[in-house]
This record gives structure tokens, C-alpha cells and sequence, in this order.
């Protein structure tokens, strides 16, 4: 018996939905099995994670932590996407703008009003997570080198730059020789919700999502970043600047990670040092691509995902597992993202090839 694999004749309904779910489920999946070779039992692995996560409302706030970061560079991986430009800088452009709103809050803090800080912090993070992210839209525009490349290799670029920053010219001198900034005056921390770590990112992360789904859907920009990736001739017949739009999203999707940057180190460290990138930005790849690329949806993946590394930490510290537990259970929803990703675009076909016709 013959046994081919075709893509399928007719789009399989709610695809979105189908390719989270079984992204889900391969990972849970996976999971249970690294759970068994660790001698422990999964049903009672992912009650702890469940119970960790989900069981108190400081939990429910971790999960929304994580959630900033992995929404913002989730949304920069989508909006590029919207174009048919893969994205892979936003780890390097949330890098950038930890960067940026470092010097803000480090150097320029002392010559502004104190409510001020905050907001410069957030303009001078978008600003350099945009700038990074428009090297790779000019070598694209100019000369054709796949984005795909040039923002891998420049994420290496920024976090060795931020390393030199840390290590060098802005380390804190009364750190007793550990590398890391001096702590960011309290103008520059981004409010919080009570006793809890949430803050303000929350809010620019939600009304980001918001204001790209309308920009995306709604409005005759969005319409053209559409056709300028999906057809570039009709793009230039109908006067479209195909090289103008590329700058514009790698400008807007750099923007947003370099946002998620700003949440980490005003919101959450109140300084530059190593362990501010734990790879939010590559995270934000599984985030988007779960979310089937639609802004409006990213957050609520985020939030999937935050569940996910919330429970494993607390994997860690109740059952004495190891802390690369939660690097496995995100591989396997990465693994079965592509394995959902198959199912939903092939399917299998039994017989010979004449018993199709």
C-alpha cells in the first residue's frame, strides 16, 4: 500500500485554533515523557505547574509579567510578518531598547522633570529598537540580503555592544566589581500595581495588540503593507513604495520589542546587567506564530506561554527539578508548532495514486 503525503485541496477550518491546540497538546505530551524519565509522575508535574501558576493571584501577576515582553516581541514578529518579512531581530531590538532607555534614565534623567522620565525612557527604547531594526530593512531594500539572516546575526551584534556597556564605560563603580549599570533613579521605574511586579507595560503591551489589529485591518496603510507582501508588482501599480514600506514595518516592529526592553529594565530589574534578555524576543517567534500572526490574538498566546515558564519555575523549587525543565517544555511547544504546522497543510493519502481518480 502506497502512502503519500499532498497538500491539501481545501484550507482546514480554524486553522489558528487547530495549530494551538495541537502545539499544546504535543508539548504536554512531550513533557509527560521528560517527566517520566525524571522518575516523576506528569499528571502530578503539571498539577504543580498548574497549581504554581494559576493557584494565587501573585501567580496570575507572574504570568502577566512575562506576558509584556512576549506580547511586545510578539508583536514585532507579526507585523513583519504581515508583509512576508521574517522578523528573527527581536531579541537584539529588545536589547536596544533596554539600551535606550538606559541613557535615558542614567544621563538624561538629571536635566528633566521628573515626569518626564518615564516618558523619555519609553520614546528613546522604541526609538532604539527601531533604529537597530532598520539596518536589516536598508540591506534588504538596497541590496537583497534575506532579513531572515541580518537580523539573526545582529541580535549576537547588540547583546556583545550591551555587554561592553556593563562591563565598561556604564558600570556602577560601587558594585564591588560586579558588572552591571548603577540602579536607575526611581523617576525612571514604570509604576506597579500594588505589591505585585505588573506594571505599566501591561498597558502599552494591550494597547499596542489593539492599535496594530485596527492599523492592519482597518485602515488603508494596513491594506498596503498587505499587498505590498503578497503582490509587490500590484503594489507598484498602484503606486505603493514597496522599499518605503519595509523601513516603516522593520521601523514599527523594531519599535515595539525595543518597548519590551523598557518593561524589562524600568519595570523589572531598574538596571542593565546580565539576565535582563532571557530571550523574550525568540520567544516572541513561538508567541506570534501561535497567534497565526494576528495582533489581536498575541496576547492571549503571551499569556499561554507565561503560564508555561511561570509553572516550571515552580517545578524547580517543589519537586527538585532540574531548571532546564522549562527550556524543555517551550522546545517541545516550538516542535509541536511545526509538527501542527504539518497537519494543517499536507494531509495523508492511503493507495495508489490511481484510486484518486
Amino acid at each position: 500500500m502506497d502512502i503519500r503525503i499532498l497538500p491539501r485541496t481545501e484550507p482546514i477550518r480554524h486553522k489558528a485554533l487547530v495549530t494551538a491546540l495541537l502545539s499544546l497538546g504535543f508539548a504536554l505530551l512531550a513533557g509527560a515523557l521528560v517527566f517520566l524519565g525524571q522518575g516523576v509522575n506528569p499528571l502530578e508535574a503539571y498539577a504543580v505547574m498548574a497549581s504554581g501558576a494559576l493557584g494565587s493571584l501573585n501567580g496570575w501577576a507572574e504570568i502577566a509579567v512575562k506576558a509584556i515582553p512576549l506580547t511586545l516581541t510578539g508583536l514585532a514578529v507579526a507585523v513583519a510578518a504581515t508583509m512576508l518579512l521574517w522578523n528573527i531581530g527581536a531579541e537584539g531590538q529588545f536589547v536596544w531598547g533596554a539600551i535606550g532607555a538606559g541613557w535615558a534614565a542614567l544621563y538624561l534623567s538629571p536635566s528633566l522633570p521628573p515626569m518626564l522620565v518615564v516618558p523619555a525612557c519609553l520614546l528613546f527604547g522604541a526609538a532604539a529598537g527601531a533604529m537597530w531594526a532598520t539596518i536589516p530593512a536598508a540591506l534588504k531594500v538596497r541590496f537583497g540580503v534575506s532579513e531572515i539572516l541580518t537580523t539573526l546575526l545582529l541580535n549576537y551584534v547588540a547583546i556583545i555592544f550591551m555587554e561592553h556597556l556593563y562591563f565598561g564605560p556604564w558600570r556602577d563603580p560601587m558594585a564591588f566589581g560586579f558588572p552591571g549599570t548603577p540602579i536607575f533613579p526611581e523617576s525612571a521605574w514604570l509604576p506597579r500595581l500594588g505589591k505585585t511586579r505588573l506594571h505599566m507595560g501591561a498597558g502599552v503591551a494591550v494597547l499596542a495588540a489593539v492599535c496594530l489589529h485596527f492599523l492592519l485591518a482597518k485602515t488603508k496603510w494596513g491594506y498596503g503593507i498587505r499587498v505590498s507582501g503578497h503582490s509587490p508588482q500590484a503594489a507598484r501599480y498602484a503606486g505603493i513604495s514597496a522599499a518605503k514600506q519595509t523601513f516603516t514595518v522593520m521601523a514599527m516592529a523594531g519599535g515595539l520589542a525595543g518597548l519590551a526592553g523598557v518593561g524589562e529594565v524600568c519595570g523589572i530589574h531598574y538596571v542593565i546587567r546580565e539576565g535582563v534578555n532571557p530571550g523574550y524576543g525568540y520567544d516572541g517567534i513561538i508567541v506570534a506564530c501561535l497567534a497565526g500572526l494576528r495582533p489581536a490574538l498575541v496576547p492571549v498566546y503571551a499569556m499561554v506561554l507565561g503560564a508555561f515558564l511561570i509553572g516550571a519555575d515552580r517545578l524547580q523549587s517543589a519537586m527538585q527539578l532540574p531548571s532546564s525543565i522549562g527550556l524543555v517544555l517551550e522546545g517541545a511547544l516550538l516542535l509541536g508548532l511545526l509538527v501542527s504546522e504539518a497537519v494543517t497543510r499536507y494531509t495523508v493519502k492511503f493507495g495508489k495514486e490511481d484510486d484518486d481518480v
